[in-house]
């Protein structure tokens, strides 16, 4: 075993990395740049290395291993806040200050999850404290899913058909509990099971199926038109 492999086994093991000096840095001096949507996914420029190798050089100091998890995980957490707010602006903001977070907190990481599902949790956290200082949206949430490619080639009534389905159901989700809503946002669009919402959330499976039966009732309730 090489030494950066006994290394980072130990650190996943348990042993607390050495300190950060990075922890009293403040927002202007991140060592990285939230992508747009056109460039968040980069190059891995670590070759083969896994998150969790990734995450334990992040947490002994090096801000380029760290700048690498941000290009591979921000698409997606700036899809989940998108989501889980309602619009963009909320979206980038949650995210760079949950990416902050993240990297104040790197040294809490001990891989009993993966990196990404700590970073959903941090990021679905701060959305709903977000949303719970705050009344239901009155305007629909920025839901939009992509049209398949057949029905995108279909006839303009049933494109406009679908689009107006999608308003109805983002007026749907805005309407609901904030922790129903996350756990169907985790669950259909982001395709996580009950195992990993309930990690995420921090909640049992059984609350979460349970949150996931009323939020699943109440859309169909209001999706009724549409069947």
């Amino acid at each position: 075993m090489s030494t950066a492999q006994t290394h980072t086994t130990a650190g996943l093991r348990g042993r607390p990395p050495p300190p950060r000096p990075s922890a009293r840095r403040d927002r202007a001096a991140v060592p990285w740049r939230l992508p747009s949507p056109s460039t968040a996914v980069r190059p891995d420029r670590a070759g083969p290395a896994g998150d969790r190798l990734l995450a334990v050089r992040a947490a002994e100091g090096d801000d380029d291993a760290f700048a690498v998890l941000v290009g591979r995980h921000s698409a997606v957490l700036l899809t989940l806040a998108r989501h889980l707010t309602g619009n963009r602006q909320d979206a980038e903001d949650v995210v760079q200050e949950s990416l902050l977070s993240a990297w104040r907190r790197l040294p809490e990481f001990r891989g009993d999850a993966a990196f990404r599902t700590w970073l959903y949790r941090i990021v679905t956290n701060r959305c709903l404290s977000l949303l719970r200082s705050r009344p239901l949206p009155a305007v629909p949430l920025d839901i939009r899913p992509e049209l398949p490619a057949l029905q995108a080639r279909g006839a303009p009534e049933q494109i406009a058909e679908s689009r107006a389905a999608t308003r109805a159901l983002s007026r749907a989700l805005a309407g609901i509990d904030p922790d129903q809503r996350a756990c169907w946002i985790l669950r259909e669009l982001h395709g996580m099971h009950y195992g990993e919402i309930a990690r995420t959330l921090g909640v049992s499976e059984q609350t979460v199926r349970g949150r996931l039966f009323r939020a699943r009732r109440s859309l169909a309730e209001a999706m009724d038109p549409w069947r």
